[in-house]
């Protein structure tokens, strides 16, 4: 065992001696197995099924199938899912048959179940996992003019932070971790690899059916290194005879956004789809900050004047089709999809507000075919598949050649020399190929054995515009990463359920590397990095509404592309950078509670406690010349200790009361600095730039019938309120308050008119009412009060 443990072997080793006994063939029962399907034959993940009189029962699997072991007997079965009916079922099961096939089919209904999921405002929770995780439904925000990433706002202990208006870099917060420390999955693939063009901030939310959102431990089907969580966005696997869904919005800043979905059947087993979207905004609001004077060649820190943005257009639009075939003999479902998108983006800002550019930008494309397979049911029922294989090639332009430099007053004047940042005309070709494979096998015992593993390979080459001939570099970036999980998941009694895991994870590296001190010779630098993690994730049903949650992993992330490499800009990356590791614990309580046929109510409160070791921090860098930019360090040992609660409501169908706050703790917990081996000045405090107190409200109201059946009415108000941090140390001390993002308190109202069963919809949307001064990033000014307005209309199914 000693030997196992030195070899990392451990964890598996522990899972085979669990595995060992469900492999053991029980006597005298009965298997009953099968999946729990939509009406059109779609899988209905995490359904539950109990029998009644009995605490026994089986929580559906990512894919809709089940499996449970009874004796013979008689006995009345309830299957039941969020968003669908009930239904029972009558069974005598008998030894002479030892195995039964059994499928359920649910009929859609838009009341929530009791016992599965508490629904309020678009909020659902995943009650039955044992992962503490949420999902956000898009259907209450498909009529806003909300994209992605501001839906995911309302979740839970998350935090989205972005660096401006309409196309500006955007990373999420979740329990503390934030960047590259939460990985985002589009349809299984890696948002990172899908290129600048399809962020979360350029997504409309009509694309998605739902958002998940996975807290801390995460499950091995993504097959992924995250450290915080996951976030993935699962667009429709619905197959209708026909339908058209568009929609026109704009507003503020000369903002404009539009939409057009097309779908439906292609004979018996055929489907198609094509998602087609725009942005465009002028992001040219106001903002507060000190102005360099041109004539004295000074900044008065003091004097803060009103200024507008004039160098923030942006653009993006994006098509994305999908062909296939379900329900063959040979395969459930068979998808070939194409992503194409393109982008213009002019840069206002670089990583502080003090600098300010007028003329640099940045312009690129990206095309992605994708072919996913899906066979359910092999041997014998017990076994699923799945496997998916997608290829990305990206082009990002830089160009920075201007002789002028700018002020915030949009004065221009020659400059020392070429070049706003940086003399630049580079152009980055980037080629991303992934593979993943996830497998279901369900034991004869009841247990359940997963297999996930993806494989990505990634290529930059860079190439200098500047001379008539692109020249191009010699050694290009590279790195190839695979992550294997193998998870048993175990249901002993029918109210509690747990998983145990273990994880693999490689990433071979290769890249330039400098060999002189002025960086004027480089040399090909390779290596490889090869570790195992651990864990265990539970869930408890107590009866009376109330559920327990605990899991633990040893997780592991390994550094990102823009780590390693930067990203050509403003990023300088670090080749060499360890992978950060982590002792993850979560502790999650709810409470449920349905009173009569209208009152429902969720209670939540949740602790997490991490250990994070070689932390890789993103810092902001003097570059010399009034020039800013950003690097990667691993930052020694990092504590976090937070908590959330949330507290949702629901009255009949008309109103919907939501709020939620986190309090996250994250501290220097390193006490010695490893480079002088001198006490650490900052040990103890907190890590800067990282929002630790924030929470929200949301109210909804809903009024039917107002202008006749089928119309509805909906008011909707929600807050977003961020304690005041500090984008560099505490350790500043009375200088901190220079440093500092302040408090904020942000307001939201929408109104929602739609007719004729939502075939039409007029939205009209305020946006930071009170116009309150926002910030973000290194204190980056977001933008004040703005008025949008979005028409909506569907057709067919």
């Amino acid at each position: 065992m000693h030997h196992l443990l030195q070899r990392g072997l451990a964890p598996y080793f522990l899972l085979l001696l669990l595995l060992v006994p469900t492999l053991a063939e029980a006597q005298g029962l009965v298997t009953l197995r099968g999946r729990v399907l939509t009406t059109e034959g779609q899988a209905i993940p995490y359904a539950g099924l109990q029998l009644e009189g009995s605490r026994r029962g089986a929580v559906a699997d990512s894919l809709g199938g089940y499996q449970l072991q009874l004796p013979e007997g008689r006995y009345r079965l309830r299957v039941s899912a969020l968003g669908y009916q009930s239904q029972q079922r009558e069974l005598v099961l008998t030894t002479r048959t030892p195995e039964l096939q059994l499928d359920f089919r649910l009929v859609a209904s838009s009341r929530q179940l009791e016992g599965v999921e508490i629904v309020a405002r678009g909020i659902g929770r995943l009650q039955r996992s044992p992962y503490n995780a949420v999902t956000l439904e898009s259907r209450a925000y498909r009529s806003s003019t909300k994209s992605l990433s501001e839906v995911l706002a309302a979740a839970p202990g998350v935090k989205v932070r972005q660096t401006g208006g309409v196309g500006s870099d955007t990373n999420v917060s979740l329990d503390g971790f934030s960047g590259k420390h939460v990985k985002v999955f589009i349809d299984g693939i890696p948002q990172e690899g899908l290129g600048r063009s399809l962020g979360l901030n350029n997504i409309p939310i009509s694309y998605a059916e739902r958002i998940e959102v996975y807290r801390g431990v995460v499950p091995v089907d993504f097959a992924t290194d995250a450290i915080g969580g996951v976030i993935n966005i699962v667009t429709s696997q619905r197959t209708r005879p026909w339908y058209v869904d568009a929609s026109y919005a704009a507003g503020s800043f000369a903002t404009h956004r539009s939409t057009l979905s097309v779908g439906g059947r292609l004979g018996q087993a055929g489907f198609f789809g094509v998602e087609a979207f725009q942005n465009y905004s002028r992001n040219n609001y106001w903002v507060d900050t000190p102005v360099q004077d041109f004539a004295s060649g000074t900044i008065d820190l003091d004097r803060v004047e009103h200024v507008q943005r004039f160098h923030d257009t942006y653009h993006n639009e994006a098509v994305i089709a999908k062909l296939g075939l379900q329900r063959q003999p040979w395969a459930d479902r068979l998808q070939l999809s194409l992503r194409y998108a393109q982008y213009y983006k002019e840069i206002q800002t670089g990583v502080r507000q003090s600098i300010v550019f007028g003329e640099r930008h940045r312009r690129g494309y990206s095309w992605s075919p994708t072919l996913e397979y899906v066979r359910r049911q092999l041997l014998d029922g017990r076994l699923d598949l799945t496997l998916m294989t997608s290829y990305t090639q990206a082009r990002s332009t830089l160009i920075d050649t201007t002789a002028y430099k700018y002020n915030w007053r949009g004065e221009r004047e020659l400059g020392l020399g070429l070049g706003e940042q940086g003399y630049a005309h580079n152009r980055d070709d980037e080629r991303t190929w992934t593979a993943s494979l996830s497998s279901l096998l369900r034991l004869r015992s009841g247990a359940a054995l997963k297999l996930s593993h993806q494989f990505s390979h990634f290529t930059r080459e860079t190439s200098s515009l500047l001379a008539r001939q692109a020249v191009g570099t010699d050694i290009p970036d590279r790195t190839a990463k695979g992550v294997t999980g193998l998870s048993l998941q175990l249901r002993p009694q029918g109210w509690l359920g747990m998983t145990l895991f273990a994880k693999h994870y490689l990433q071979r590296v290769s890249g330039a590397i400098a060999t002189t001190g002025l960086q004027g010779q480089f040399v090909r630098h390779s290596y490889a990095t090869s570790t195992f993690g651990y864990g265990l994730a539970s869930s408890a049903e107590l009866g009376r509404g109330w559920q327990l949650k605990a899991s633990y992993e040893r997780a592991y992330r390994l550094p990102s592309i823009t780590e390693l490499f930067g990203d050509n800009d403003l990023d300088q990356g670090k080749l060499g950078l360890r992978p950060e590791y982590s002792h993850n614990l979560n502790l999650n309580a709810s409470w449920s509670h349905r009173l009569g046929a209208l009152h429902q109510l969720l209670l939540e409160g949740g602790l997490i406690w991490r250990d994070t070791r070689d932390y890789i921090q993103r810092t902001v860098q003097n570059n010399g010349g009034g020039h800013w930019g950003a690097s990667y360090i691993n930052y020694g040992r990092v504590h976090t200790r937070g908590l959330n609660l949330g507290l949702h409501y629901d009255y009949a169908d008309w109103l919907s009361l939501g709020g939620n706050y986190t309090l996250m703790d994250v501290r220097d917990a390193l006490p010695t600095d490893p480079t002088s081996g001198l006490p650490n000045v900052g040990y103890k405090h907190r890590m800067p730039n990282l929002p630790y107190s924030f929470g929200g409200l949301e109210l909804s109201l809903r009024r039917k019938g107002i202008l006749g059946e089928g119309s509805l009415l909906s008011l909707g108000y929600d807050n977003q309120y961020t304690r005041a941090f500090t984008f560099y140390s505490e350790r500043l001390g009375v200088n901190a308050r220079d440093f500092l993002v302040p408090d904020q308190l942000a307001h939201n109202l929408t109104m929602t008119l739609s007719l004729a069963r939502e075939r039409y919809a007029l939205s009209l949307e305020c946006r930071n009412l009170t116009d309150a001064a926002l910030y973000d990033n290194y204190s980056l000014q977001k933008a004040g009060r703005a008025l949008y307005a979005k028409l909506r209309v569907h057709l067919g199914h």
